[in-house]
């Protein structure tokens, strides 16, 4: 375990929740049903992070236990390159995942409001290819260098 801030290393130890590295990634995201990965960021710096940290596991209470979540810890390592696999700008992110296919991403802090309907919405929502590998796509795609590396974001072209 990495060194991290109390209330979210209180995920990890009174909650059980995994840490999730490169190494397990795979396998937590390919379970079955809704997995939600808690990138925190730098709680020195991201002012929410601690916020969130309280917040999941209500979330986990209010669907029932339907919520299978992960925490992503090492920032500056391999929390880095899974935040650029989802594509998300800001954190904290709480990114959902169901059996190894993307359903969608909350950043930030929300009303409670919000995550409950946004939540819901993502159970029934289909997976689909998260935006990361979009982007990732266009750039290696051919003439990317041409249109001007990267144009298309999120499925838009601009």
């Amino acid at each position: 375990m990495t060194d991290t801030h109390p209330l979210i290393e209180r995920l990890l130890v009174e909650y059980g929740y995994p840490e999730i590295h490169l190494g397990n990634h795979e396998e937590f995201v390919a379970a079955a049903g809704m997995n939600v990965l808690f990138f925190p960021g730098d709680p020195q710096t991201v002012r929410d992070a601690t916020d969130v940290a309280v917040i999941l596991p209500e979330l986990v209470r209010a669907f029932d236990g339907h919520l299978n979540p992960g925490v992503v810890t090492d920032t500056f390592g391999d929390g880095k390159a899974l935040k650029r696999e989802y594509g998300f700008m800001e954190y904290p992110a709480l990114v959902f995942v169901r059996e190894g296919g993307y359903v969608g991403t909350l950043t930030r802090v929300r009303d409670w409001s919000e995550y409950l309907e946004q939540i819901t919405a993502f159970f029934a929502a289909p997976v689909k290819r998260a935006p990361g590998h979009a982007m990732l796509a266009d750039l290696t795609a051919p003439g990317a260098a041409e249109r001007g590396r990267g144009t298309t974001v999120f499925g838009d072209s601009t």
